[in-house]
């Protein structure tokens, strides 16, 4: 069987992540062209796959408008750029897999939908959460019945200090109307993954959250504008000067220093610091999102889960306890604890570790179970190996964008069964 062959459509982070597994799987898959405006990301990618100059092109409709001339394509655009690609590949017979958030408001995503069913082609939403060998063990463990009924569900994500300051604060995602909420952006994977191991979407929200810190008025009195020329940056934890400056020293050159710059240079990253957004100072952006928020839930077979996102805190995995009717798990990302009540014994479950939970490190191996389940289902048009198709994400970004509604609103939310 031949390699499928894939586009990618957007060489950002996302986009040259999933594209990296064809390098390391050849046999499996190949890229055989890239649509990316950034001319040095374009090249890199190109460069790194041996893509022919004329499918290296800065617009997605070059390709589109060639007809059909791969198996399969990536879209790994911005967050409100997924639904055009989408539809116009999806009528083309493209199978597609759809970087995370599937689209940004109801409509959109019924729209990615409706594409892709119409077409008959198979898709692919980028829930990594889902592909780990983490999950798929703490998974088992829930379907296997050792916990009896599930009562309740408390799930943690540590978003970090420093992660909330380069994405939600000074990057892309740092404002609910030119990117999307807080609970869409980064979220959407944990409400995702609480469908997937309770095994239903919720049925009832509320959420209550807040940008709390972030804000003029945490600024110190002799902050400067830009954390190069800052006084007071030797004491203060968000330093983009500290913190880029200590990954390029230490040979980082990944995310998120990549994001900063193509150089990794001290003098690329100096200008890049002095003129860009990732060298200003938190207290003085123009963000708008939160900076911790809960979502309290209720299932349709009457469980309840409350997830709880905070960005203050050291970066870490996700941590999640599971109270069933006959016995009691905890997992921390890396191994998960099982206590039985009837034997009070206790059980540890260490899956096999690929990577951290960074994008840097592939999701934990969600980046490259993704890309696998992905390209062997289009490979063999068995669309049951992807665990993220249209329907469970449409049923999962419903419930982040009641979340929200309730959030905003001070409302309990109901959703309706998506249809």
């Amino acid at each position: 069987m031949p390699p499928v062959s894939l586009l990618v459509i957007g060489a950002g982070e996302r986009g040259a992540g999933y594209a990296k597994w064809a390098l390391q799987h050849p046999d499996r898959a190949t890229v055989k062209g890239v649509a990316e405006p950034r001319a040095v990301r374009r090249a890199r990618l190109a460069e790194e796959h041996g893509i022919a100059s004329e499918n290296a092109v800065p617009d997605w409709k070059a390709f589109a408008a060639r007809g059909k001339i791969a198996d399969a394509v990536l879209i790994c655009t911005l967050d409100r750029a997924h639904v055009e690609p989408t539809e116009a590949f999806a009528a083309l017979g493209y199978h597609i897999l759809l970087e995370k958030p599937m689209a940004l408001d109801e409509e959109s995503c019924r729209r990615v939908v409706t594409a892709v069913e119409k077409a008959g082609v198979m898709l692919a939403v980028g829930h990594v959460l889902r592909y780990t060998p983490y999950t798929q063990a703490l998974k088992a463990v829930v379907d296997s019945g050792r916990l009896g009924d599930i009562v309740n569900v408390q799930h943690l994500e540590p978003v970090g200090f420093w992660h909330q300051a380069h994405s939600f604060v000074r990057g892309n995602w740092r404002r609910t109307d030119v990117a999307t909420s807080m609970l869409m952006a980064k979220s959407c994977h944990d409400l995702d993954w609480l469908q997937y191991v309770i095994g239903e979407p919720p049925q009832r929200l509320s959420s209550f959250g807040r940008l709390s810190h972030f804000t003029p008025a945490n600024r110190p009195t002799e902050a400067a504008d830009r954390c190069v020329e800052c006084p007071v940056a030797h004491s203060c934890p968000y330093s983009a000067t500290r913190f880029y400056g200590g990954m390029l020293d230490r040979g980082e050159h990944h995310w998120p220093l990549s994001v900063v710059v193509d150089d990794f240079t001290l003098r690329a990253l100096d200008e890049a610091l002095r003129t860009g957004p990732y060298g200003r100072c938190v207290y003085a952006c123009d963000n708008d999102v939160v900076d911790h928020q809960v979502v309290a839930m209720e299932f349709p077979g009457g469980a309840t889960a409350t997830f709880t996102m905070t960005a203050f805190n050291e970066a870490a995995d996700r941590k999640t306890r599971i109270f069933g009717t006959r016995g009691e798990l905890y997992g921390d990302g890396k191994t998960i604890r099982v206590y039985d009540f009837l034997t009070r014994g206790e059980e540890d479950v260490t899956p096999l570790r690929q990577g951290d939970m960074t994008a840097a490190g592939g999701h934990g191996g969600g980046d490259a179970g993704l890309m696998a389940a992905f390209v062997d289902a289009v490979a063999t048009g068995d669309p049951t190996r992807i665990k993220s198709g249209p329907r469970d994400s449409l049923a999962s970004h419903m419930a982040v964008l009641a979340a929200e509604r309730a959030r905003l609103n001070g409302t309990v939310e109901t959703l309706r069964a998506p249809h």
